[in-house]
């Protein structure tokens, strides 16, 4: 069996997505892409998470062709191509329609670093929002690209979002901590107008993270 190890990574996460309430029924998919072989695993279309199996994880190439599996791949395997192209370093993909990226996402509104673990995971000062397109299209896989060259995440007009990664672990934290500053930010802006960390305050931030925390 193709990526045995990222297919049973890619169950485990889709069903800690679907109990953190990132996604709702069969919405929203993940990835895990092996640049070694050109190789990605992607969650099938339509098979709830609490039922998906290891075998249901489908293997297939960037460009499309189907290496291994028997059920149809998430229908926005293009966008996945799309992020591991624009963000080389990038090893996992998270896609979520969680409430609060999604309601800003309606706004039209980019989540900002408006709280300081935002700094700390992501290392930029705003997740920009990437124009609507059709979900599953090779339109909405550019202009999301677009929208990942200066950023790990983005928005997608009332769609949704989508992290990138070093690892599947990565890509789901910033897909959390994206999710829980869209929360603060929202809540703010409904009494008043938030303060946000500049650039430098931001990367001040990250850089002490990266150095201090932890049991390092």
């Amino acid at each position: 069996m193709l990526m045995r190890k990222a297919r049973e990574e890619l169950v485990e996460y889709g069903l800690r997505m679907y109990r953190d309430g990132l996604v709702t029924m069969t919405s929203g998919n993940i990835s895990i892409y092996n640049p070694a072989t050109g190789t990605m695993a992607i969650t099938p279309s339509g098979i709830p998470y609490d039922l998906m199996k290891v075998e249901d994880i489908v293997i297939m190439t960037l460009d499309g062709e189907i290496l291994e599996g028997t059920c149809k791949p998430s229908s926005e395997h293009s966008l996945h191509a799309a992020a591991y192209r624009v963000r080389p370093e990038a090893r996992a993909v998270v896609h979520t329609h969680s409430k609060y990226a999604t309601v800003m996402s309606t706004l039209g509104e980019s989540v900002k670093a408006v709280q300081f673990v935002f700094a700390n995971i992501l290392n930029c000062s705003e997740i920009p929002v990437a124009p609507y397109r059709t979900y599953g299209t090779e339109a909405l896989a550019e202009v999301v690209s677009e929208a990942l060259k200066n950023s790990p995440a983005c928005l997608m007009a009332n769609h949704g979002m989508v992290a990138s990664g070093t690892t599947l672990e990565n890509a789901y934290m910033a897909a959390t901590i994206v999710e829980s500053t869209a929360e603060i930010q929202w809540r703010a802006e409904c009494v008043g107008k938030p303060s946000c960390l500049t650039e430098a305050e931001v990367h001040e931030t990250y850089e002490a993270f990266t150095k201090t925390y932890g049991q390092k």
